[in-house]
């Protein structure tokens, strides 16, 4: 299942989970592009065009951002706020896939405007089946918002 054009934002800093997602999208079918940002910083740059990915045509946003909250340089719960304050990427999809179990970062993501908050499974066929609904629904039954 790939819907042209719909990159898919992966922010995760662990490599074995980077690997652990893709390994689970492509078993799913879900083909489209995936794009790491190994922190915060990098997702910001890749969603607003600075640093390494300056020039890049941010008309073109991600159709789907998966964002880790635990992450070095910014986390994730300041890349969220940063993306829901900007008036260009207010309505970006952005999905939590964490392992983080904290109460705390569950209120303050929907606070935030999360889409939402998944906490990642240890089993990786259950990972998988998770992996499978969300791109199911995130990418093929959700009326995204219109570009602004």
């Amino acid at each position: 299942m790939k819907i042209e054009n719909r990159v898919i934002l992966l922010v995760e800093d662990n490599v074995s989970d980077v690997e652990l997602t893709k390994r689970a999208l492509l078993k799913e079918h879900i083909m489209n592009e995936v794009v790491v940002a190994e922190d915060g910083q990098e997702a910001l740059n890749y969603i607003f065009g600075e640093g390494s990915y300056q020039g890049r045509n941010v008309e073109q946003q991600p159709s789907l951002v998966l964002l880790d909250i635990n992450l070095p340089i910014i986390d994730g719960i300041e890349v969220l706020r940063r993306i829901r304050t900007d008036p260009r990427t207010h309505r970006q999809v952005v999905v939590i896939l964490t392992s983080s179990k904290e109460e705390q970062d569950v209120v303050k993501s929907y606070d935030l405007g999360v889409n939402s908050y998944i906490r990642k499974p240890v089993d990786f066929n259950q990972f998988s089946e998770a992996i499978k609904y969300l791109g199911l629904y995130w990418l093929v039954i959700n009326e995204p918002p219109p570009s602004i």
